[in-house]
C-alpha cells in the first residue's frame, strides 16, 4: 500500500510554520522597539551594592520593584597584598578589604532566575528587562578585560551589537534580557569596544562624552555628537536640569521643564538613551543615614522628588535614578513609563 501526501495537512504545516515565523518576528520587533531610545522610562537602581558590608539588601530591594529596571553597580580592582591576586569587587571605593562581593556572586547569579525565566517564556516585549550599569572606580585594563571576560560567561544573556570597522556604522541591538552600560571613558571603549574583533559581539556600550565646563549651556553644546555603534547613552547629574543641583532646587517652574524636555529630545535626536541621577526626597534627614544616602541628592521632600519623577516620566527619560527603589518603581508603574506613541511620531526616526 502506498501513502500519499495529504495536501491539506501539507497546507496547515506551511500554515503553522508562517505563523510561528510572523510570531518570532513581531516579538523580536517588539524588543527593538523596547529597546529604542526613548521607548520607556525605567527606575535606575542608584548604588545598588553594600557598604562596608552594610545594606546587602539593596539588589533585592530593586528587583522588589518589578521590572523592567536598571541597576548600578560600582567596580574596583581589589589586589591581596600577601598573595598578589587581583579581582573585581562591587565596591563604592577605597578602603577595599577584599570581602566585597564579586559582580558574579552579587548580581549575576542573584538574577539568574528571573533571567532564565524570561528566556524560556520567550516574551520580548520587554526585553531587556535588566539594564546592568557599570561605574568603574579603577581603570587597570586587567581590571576591564576581567569584567569583560565574566559579561562573556554570560553571553547568552546580553543584548550585543556587532563590532563595526567604522564605529559610526550603527548596528542593529541583538536584544536579550540583559543591556549592560559603562562610562565615558577611553579607556574603557579601548577595551570593550577596541579590543573586540570586527564581526565580534559588543557585549557592554559607553556612554557619549559630556562637556562639563557649563552644566547649563544648552543642549547640542552640552553632548554635540550622535550615536556610534559603541556610545549609545548619556549620563547627566541633575545640576544641568536645575542649576546647582538638588540642594539648590526651588520650586518646579515651566523653565525647568523646557529644559528638561530640550535635553531629552537632543538625546533621542541623537539616538541616545538618557539618564539623570540621583532624584531622592526625604522628609527626615534621618531617612538618609539610616538608608546610607547622600544628602547632595536629596530634594528636601518626598513631594519634590515626586514632582521631578513625574516631569522626567512626561519627558520620556529613558533611566531615573534615585535610591528610593521601592517609591520610585511603584510611582512610574502608577503613572506610566510607555513612551513607545511619542517615539513613534518623532520626526526623522
Amino acid at each position: 500500500m502506498s501513502l500519499q501526501k495529504n495536501p491539506v495537512t501539507l497546507r496547515g504545516a506551511k500554515g503553522l510554520f508562517f505563523a510561528a515565523a510572523i510570531l518570532l518576528f513581531t516579538s523580536s520587533l517588539h524588543a527593538q522597539n523596547a529597546a529604542r531610545p526613548g521607548a520607556r522610562s525605567v527606575m535606575d537602581a542608584h548604588n545598588c551594592y553594600p557598604y562596608f558590608e552594610w545594606w546587602s539588601d539593596r539588589i533585592d530591594r530593586a528587583l522588589s520593584a518589578g521590572t523592567p529596571l536598571a541597576i548600578e553597580q560600582d567596580l574596583g580592582w581589589y589586589t591581596d597584598p600577601k598573595t598578589g591576586k587581583s579581582w573585581s569587587v562591587v565596591t563604592h571605593g577605597v578602603p577595599m578589604s577584599g570581602h566585597e562581593p564579586t559582580m558574579k556572586q552579587y548580581f549575576f547569579e542573584r538574577v539568574r532566575p528571573i533571567v532564565e525565566k524570561a528566556l524560556k517564556e520567550g516574551n520580548r516585549g520587554d526585553w531587556p528587562i535588566i539594564t546592568l550599569n557599570l561605574d568603574f572606580k579603577t581603570e587597570e585594563p586587567e581590571h576591564l578585560r576581567a569584567v569583560l571576560a565574566l559579561l562573556k560567561e554570560y553571553r547568552d544573556w546580553i543584548t550585543t551589537a556587532p563590532r563595526t570597522a567604522d564605529e559610526s556604522k550603527i548596528e542593529p541591538l541583538i536584544v536579550r534580557p540583559i543591556l549592560v552600560l559603562t562610562g565615558e571613558s577611553d579607556a574603557q571603549e579601548k577595551v570593550f569596544y577596541g579590543e573586540t574583533p570586527v564581526d565580534g559581539q559588543i557585549l557592554v556600550f559607553g556612554a557619549a562624552h559630556t562637556n562639563e565646563k557649563d552644566p547649563m549651556a544648552a543642549p547640542e553644546v552640552l553632548e554635540p555628537e550622535r550615536a556610534n555603534n559603541y556610545r549609545r547613552w548619556w549620563n547627566n547629574p541633575w545640576s544641568v536640569v536645575e542649576q546647582g543641583g538638588q540642594n539648590n532646587a526651588g520650586a518646579w517652574t515651566k523653565t525647568d521643564n523646557l529644559r528638561l524636555r530640550a535635553l531629552v529630545e537632543h538625546a533621542h535626536q541623537n539616538g541616545l538613551w538618557i539618564r539623570f541621577y540621583t532624584l531622592d526626597g526625604v522628609d527626615s534627614k534621618q531617612d538618609l543615614s539610616c538608608h546610607g544616602w547622600f544628602s547632595g541628592y536629596d530634594f528636601g521632600s518626598l513631594s519634590a522628588a515626586e514632582l521631578r519623577w513625574k516631569a522626567a516620566l512626561e519627558a520620556g527619560v529613558d533611566y531615573i535614578a534615585s535610591d528610593q527603589y521601592e517609591l520610585l518603581g511603584k510611582f512610574i508603574r502608577e503613572h506610566g513609563g510607555d513612551h513607545q506613541s511619542v517615539v513613534k511620531q518623532r520626526p526623522g526616526q
